[in-house]
Formats: structure tokens, C-alpha cells, sequence
């Protein structure tokens, strides 16, 4: 072929190698400048067992015992029906899931991240608008525009009209080509806040199901030390009786009288304080209903033999699974790797599509005219940051950084479930040991009550002795009493670290 037939394709070759060089630079050059990610310290092993206890009665399962730890047994999974196993506590509970404030304040949160979610799949989808207008013009004659417009006409011996009508009704589009996901990125992340919000809901109802147990065991604890007190008053009346008829006798004295009398005061003064401590239980419990002051039922039960179901812990590597505030840190966690995504994908070029389509005219019996009054374009914009990208490098490494804070927070969030089992659950074993001796110390003052006051009515053995053993056996109740409670609101923490109760369908 001759040279003036090859010229035309090498200027062809030499433009798209030049756009392809062009491109390139584009492409490579934003990444030289990116940071480097820093990375968070890596966390301590995760212990494969709870010391090898899983339940209260201290039968022991260690990681060696099973193949498979999400088979084992976990109370976890037990709904609160079925774990506290009292309707009128149950009830409660169902109040408190309708009518709780918080409850009902998270679940404008969920909304609003729902929200949040449908905001950002909208983001890289076209975006379509239609418009209408219409408008009037005189231009200056001693303008520019106004004197090529008396060299135009219409159509041969016709003027544009003056002053000049305009009227438009178009169709716009702008798509931005999510070439390296951010937009897909950025939805995905919100999607994971999405759902870690509703984790977070559920971790919300099982911390509210725990304390709402955990006042109503109050609440029964506090009726039995007012049981005990009045017990302890009529025994008391008993002795006061008893010491002012060996008075009026001559076996007795006017001290001892006194002092079973003030013993009597003291123990009906107590009874204020405890009713007011009533009160305000039940009142915490109504808060947590979201209604007014009144009086909560409750179940009339031996307190002391009061026991809820048994305890299975399984093992650590099902706190991620069932504990709500775990798998929320998770989602957080995603989240915040997908915001690195995000953040580094603006280095990079960003491509948008314009185009619009329309009838435009200056009167409007010509305005839907075709073709004469079709309007349309189409234009692409390839746009990458080159100098001056510290506000870009600034969102990147704020990305990193709270990235890394998340990583930590699901660290300590994994920490706190695992201490929270550990400790609870020795709790609950101690305390529960603790109970079996207290019983057998209040068996043994309920007969130094017994033979005191035997023999003081015989007038063979001293006022003080019976007044001392009376003090001694009451104390020992009401602390046995405080004690079971610390068990009882030990085992519904438990079962709370654990995981249950965390579902809004029990």
C-alpha cells in the first residue's frame, strides 16, 4: 500500500494509544498516593472451655468431651417461659416488650437504618427527573444577543417574536458507573448497620427481661423480710407479755420489760423502711413497663426454696452466636471494612453519564412538533482527583482509625461475655453453697429460740438470752433471704450473659 493510504490508520493507532496512555495514568497514578492501613493489635486466644463447668450441679464438659460444641446444651436458647417458669413474672415481661420506652425508641432506630439502607440502593441506580418551564426574554437591541437575533428569522420572512417565549418540557438523566463499588459498598454497609441494630434491640430486650426478673426476685425478697419481721414482732410480743408477767410476780424486772419493748420498736421501724423499699421495687418495675405506679402482682412462694431452671453454659464459641451484643460488633466490624472500601475507591476516577431529552419552542402550538422541537444530549464524565486530595487521604485514614476502634470494641465485647459467664455462673455455684450452711445456722437458732425462751419462762435462764437469740435468728434470716436473692438475680444475669431471653417472641 502506498504512504498516503497507511497515514489515516497510524493517526488512528497513534489517538488510541495516547487515550489508552491517558487512561492508564489515570488509573495508576491516584493509587500511588493512597496510605497505608494500619491494623489493629491482634487479640488474646479465645479459651475453648469455661473452666470445663456447664452447669450448676458441676458435671463437667470440656472441649475434648465433644466433637461438635454447637450441640451441647445451652439455656441460652430457652425462652423466658420456659426458664423462669412463673406466669406472673412471664406477664411482666410481655408488658415490658410492649410498653418499654427504650424498646420503642430502637425500633425508630431500626427504622431509621432501614431507611438509611433504601437511601443508598437508590444511589447507584439512574436517577431520572422530569421538569417543565416556560419563561419570557427581551434582549437589549444594543446587545450582542439582541442584534443577532434581528439577523435570524424563523422561517424565510419571519421574525422570532419579541419579547422571545420559552417553553420546555425534558426528561434528565444522571447515572454514576459505580465502576469500583463504593455506591454497592456503601449499601452494603448500611445494611449491616441495619442489622446490627436490630442485634442491638435484641440485646436491649435481653438486658430488660433480666432486670425485670431481677427486681420482681427483689420485690418477693423483700415481702419475706417483712414476713420475717412480723414473725420475729409476735415472737417478740410473746416475750414482752411473758417478761411483764414475772414482773407483776416479782421473778422478773422492769429492765428486761424495757428492752423487749424496744426490740419490739426497732423491728416495727424496720417494717417502714422495708415497705418503702417495696414501693420503689415495684415502681422500677412499673418503669420498666412503661406504666404508673401500682401494685405488682406477684407470686406468693417459699422464698428460700425458690429455684429457677438449671444452668448449661456450653462453651465460649457459642457466646458469638447467641449473644446479640457479639453479633452486633461483628456487623460494626464489617461495616467499618467496607468504609475503608469506600473511602479508598474515591482515590480512583468516577464515571457519570448525563443525558436529556425534550421538546423545547418559543410558542407553545410548536412545542411537541417532531422533530423541529426535539431536544436531546448525552455526555460522559471521567473525573479523578490529581492534586491537593488531603480532605480524600484525610476520610481514608478516618476510615482506618475507626475501623480500628471497632475492632477493639468487638474484642472487649467478646472479653465482657466471656467474664460475664465465668462470674456469674461461680456466683450463682457460691452463693447456692453458701444457702445449704445459712440453712443449717437458722436451724440451729430457731432451737436456741426454742430453748431460751423455755427457759426463761421457767425462770431458769436470762431475759438477754432469749432477747439475744431472737436478734440472732432474725438476722440470720433476713441475710439468708438477701443471699437467695443474690443467687436468684446471679442466675438471671447468667442466663442474660448467656444469650437468653434476647428474642422479642420469648
Amino acid at each position: 500500500m502506498s504512504p498516503l493510504v497507511n497515514r489515516p490508520n497510524g493517526a488512528r493507532l497513534h489517538r488510541l494509544l495516547s487515550s489508552a496512555i491517558v487512561s492508564s495514568l489515570l488509573l495508576i497514578l491516584p493509587a500511588c498516593s493512597i496510605p497505608q492501613l494500619r491494623r489493629a493489635s491482634p487479640a488474646a486466644a479465645r479459651p475453648e472451655s469455661f473452666h470445663g463447668t456447664t452447669n450448676l450441679e458441676g458435671e463437667a464438659t470440656t472441649a475434648e468431651d465433644s466433637n461438635e460444641f454447637d450441640s451441647l446444651e445451652n439455656s441460652a436458647h430457652m425462652g423466658w417461659y420456659e426458664f423462669f417458669e412463673d406466669p406472673m413474672l412471664a406477664g411482666l415481661i410481655d408488658q415490658a416488650i410492649v410498653g418499654n420506652q427504650e424498646l420503642r425508641i430502637l425500633a425508630q432506630e431500626i427504622q431509621i437504618a432501614n431507611n438509611e439502607v433504601q437511601a443508598r440502593s437508590g444511589e447507584y441506580l439512574p436517577f431520572v427527573t422530569f421538569g417543565a418551564g416556560a419563561g419570557i426574554e427581551k434582549p437589549g437591541q444594543y446587545t450582542r444577543e439582541g442584534a443577532v437575533e434581528d439577523q435570524l428569522e424563523v422561517r424565510p420572512g419571519q421574525a422570532f417574536p419579541e419579547p422571545l417565549p420559552d417553553f420546555l418540557v425534558a426528561t434528565n438523566l444522571r447515572w454514576e458507573l459505580d465502576i469500583w463499588r463504593k455506591l454497592r459498598n456503601a449499601k452494603d454497609a448500611a445494611c449491616l448497620r441495619y442489622l446490627g441494630t436490630r442485634d442491638g434491640q435484641n440485646y436491649v430486650v435481653t438486658r430488660m427481661v433480666a432486670e425485670v426478673a431481677e427486681n420482681y426476685y427483689e420485690l418477693l425478697a423483700l415481702d419475706n423480710q417483712l414476713a420475717t419481721l412480723d414473725t420475729t414482732i409476735e415472737l417478740q410480743q410473746k416475750s414482752l407479755e411473758t417478761a411483764k408477767a414475772m414482773k407483776e410476780q416479782a421473778r422478773g424486772t422492769e429492765l428486761a420489760v424495757q428492752r423487749f419493748q424496744a426490740e419490739v420498736h426497732k423491728n416495727e421501724s424496720e417494717k417502714l423502711i422495708i415497705q418503702q423499699q417495696i414501693v420503689e421495687a415495684e415502681n422500677r418495675i412499673n418503669f420498666l413497663l412503661g406504666r404508673y405506679p401500682q401494685r405488682v402482682d406477684r407470686t406468693n412462694v417459699e422464698y428460700i426454696d425458690l429455684n429457677l431452671h438449671a444452668l448449661s453454659i456450653g462453651v465460649p464459641s457459642q457466646l458469638l452466636q447467641n449473644r446479640s451484643d457479639i453479633r452486633q460488633a461483628e456487623r460494626e466490624l464489617g461495616a467499618a471494612g467496607l468504609d475503608i472500601k469506600v473511602a479508598r475507591a474515591r482515590f480512583y476516577p468516577s464515571l457519570a453519564l448525563n443525558a436529556g431529552v425534550g421538546y423545547r419552542a418559543f410558542d407553545a402550538k410548536y412545542l411537541f412538533s417532531t422533530p423541529e422541537s426535539l431536544i436531546y444530549n448525552v455526555a460522559g464524565d471521567l473525573v479523578a482527583p490529581l492534586i491537593n486530595k488531603k480532605a480524600i487521604k484525610a476520610d481514608y485514614r478516618s476510615a482506618n482509625a475507626k475501623q480500628i476502634q471497632v475492632v477493639y470494641n468487638y474484642q472487649r465485647t467478646v472479653l465482657n461475655a466471656f467474664t460475664e459467664v465465668i462470674n456469674y455462673m461461680a456466683k450463682v455455684d457460691n452463693y447456692g453453697k453458701s444457702i445449704e450452711i445459712k440453712k443449717q445456722q437458722l436451724a440451729s437458732l430457731e432451737g436456741s429460740v426454742d430453748s431460751a425462751t423455755k427457759l426463761f419462762q421457767n425462770a431458769r435462764g436470762e431475759y438477754l438470752d432469749v432477747l439475744l437469740s431472737q436478734r440472732d435468728m432474725m438476722e440470720s434470716k433476713m441475710i439468708l433471704i438477701e443471699t437467695k436473692q443474690e443467687q436468684l438475680a446471679a442466675t438471671v444475669k447468667a442466663y442474660q450473659a448467656l444469650g437468653g431471653g434476647g428474642t422479642l417472641g420469648g
